[in-house]
């Protein structure tokens, strides 16, 4: 008998006696976390903004009295001239009170304005589900109200991340949201804008998306920098 045919032999008699464990993935974070310096929200947030920056991601503190205010700042700095935003989300009448020009609601099917989503749309806003601190990551849940295209088509994504929806890590996030109750379609990941590295392993920003991602992190009052 060869070698591997011994290795085979004895890989066979051990799946045929013995079941595999199922893996104990909450007591391995569990472990993890005894093992690291206790968490604290000012940390989540420094380590976030820290990584988001890696990423070429802007983020902006904000709070929740300010952050139309700060919005219309930002579209007047970068020229913009069109922001495209669910008609119906949480924040659609702050943005409408907010005075930014070029106001535009997501209320048509695609194919009714394709052309014009694509040509001239200068950005899209949306809310965020939270955001992970490890890795600089919004968590994005597209939904009727505010749809997949609108961080995905306009040059510029504006998404509002608050910070109390800060996660340490990714099973911190699904576990004390509950994930495991159920799932939309569509759950989104998004660190930074859209990047590729494809063509000659040159890093090129916008190929898939957005060319430029900033976030609005609503602080508290002491909070803002």
């Amino acid at each position: 008998m060869s070698a591997r045919d011994n290795i085979l032999q004895r890989l066979r008699a051990a799946g045929s006696t013995r079941q595999p464990l199922e893996p104990d993935i909450e007591g391995f974070y569990a472990a993890a976390k005894a093992t690291r310096p206790a968490s604290t929200r000012a940390a989540r947030i420094a380590l976030f903004c820290e990584k988001m920056a890696f990423w070429r991601g802007e983020v902006v503190r904000v709070t929740r009295d300010t952050w139309p205010e700060k919005l219309l700042e930002l579209c007047c700095a970068k020229g913009i001239n069109s922001v495209l935003y669910g008609e119906h989300s949480e924040h659609a009448a702050a943005l409408q009170a907010a005075g930014i020009s070029g106001l535009q609601p997501y209320a048509r099917p695609i194919d009714d304005w394709k052309g014009e989503l694509f040509s001239e749309i200068d950005a899209g806003f949306t809310s965020t589900r939270g955001g992970i601190a490890e890795t600089g990551t919004l968590i994005l849940w597209p939904d009727n109200r505010e749809p997949r295209l609108l961080s995905l088509v306009p040059p510029i994504h504006f998404a509002l991340l608050d910070a109390d929806k800060l996660y340490d890590r990714f099973f911190d996030a699904i576990s004390e949201q509950g994930w495991s109750a159920g799932l939309p379609t569509n759950a989104l990941l998004v660190s930074g804008p859209s990047k590729t590295a494809d063509i000659q392993v040159t890093l090129a920003y916008g190929a898939h998306g957005p060319k430029e991602l900033i976030v609005l992190l609503l602080v508290n009052p002491g909070e803002v920098q």
